[in-house]
């Protein structure tokens, strides 16, 4: 295919994913935003109030950055997951095998899907977090930077969990026992700072510690972690996941049996 034909189809791909996110808001934007109003008044209010702050700022505003990296991650995992695996079990994306369309395009078209998605959710939970707290940017450009990448890497990752799924109850495996664990023990209620030395070492095998922490050095300026080491291991998170995705698909790996 040439470039134009290139840049329709992934427009077409990412167009149709953005709609089937607006076309059930209620399922898609409402229910993230919810849940982390609940976390912020429980854990921010309640919780919040017997707590010291943390690195100078109340244990409220501590926490709105990790809530919000929360939300995106999950909500770009399920949102790739989901749209494949769908298209996968209606038979519909046969329809992209069997049109020209490069299976890097494939592959971009539902990462920026579900971008959109993290992207979407993540600006709706901070506007709902202006009620709790004081907003704080240290570094706007490093916000964006991390929330752009963390949604890309787990965009691609719910890609691979949605072309290896055979059934509906496999799309629901990952989050449960891998995504949900690690994003709790990522850093987002807490500082790995007061943990023993050897609950630290062993918090900062959790990939999404370094995404976490990452984000919220972007909004306030104080991190467990390197930032600039967390966003070098997202980039090459990134990098084989995409490449994971483009050996599949090319492969037809439970695709085309």
């Amino acid at each position: 295919m040439k470039n134009r034909e290139n840049i329709i189809s992934l427009y077409t791909i990412v167009e149709r994913e953005i709609k089937r996110t607006l076309r059930i808001w209620l399922q898609t934007l409402i229910p993230p935003v919810i849940t982390m109003s609940l976390y912020l008044v429980i854990f921010g209010n309640f919780i919040g109030s017997q707590i010291k702050g943390i690195g100078g700022f109340s244990y409220m505003e501590f926490i709105v950055p990790g809530l919000i990296m929360m939300a995106v991650i999950t909500n770009s995992y399920s949102n790739v997951v989901s749209s494949f695996y769908s298209a996968k079990f209606m038979k519909s994306i046969e329809e992209l095998f069997v049109s020209p369309t490069p299976s890097w395009v494939i592959v971009t078209g539902y990462m920026l899907g579900g971008i959109a998605r993290g992207l979407m959710v993540g600006l709706l939970v901070t506007i709902g977090s202006l009620f709790f707290a004081a907003p704080h940017i240290y570094n706007i450009f490093i916000v964006i930077l991390f929330v752009i990448l963390t949604s890309a890497v787990f965009s691609l990752a719910g890609m691979i969990n949605g072309i290896l799924a055979r059934s509906f109850d496999d799309i629901s495996i990952i989050p449960t026992f891998v995504l949900t664990p690690l994003t709790y023990l990522g850093g987002v209620f807490y500082s790995i700072s007061l943990l023993p030395d050897f609950w630290q070492k062993l918090s900062k095998l959790n990939p999404i510690l370094y995404m976490v922490n990452g984000f919220r050095y972007g909004f306030l300026g104080i991190s467990d972690i390197n930032a600039v080491f967390g966003l070098i291991m997202l980039v090459i998170f990134a990098v084989l996941l995409f490449c994971a995705n483009l050996y599949m698909l090319k492969k037809g790996i439970r695709i085309k049996t």
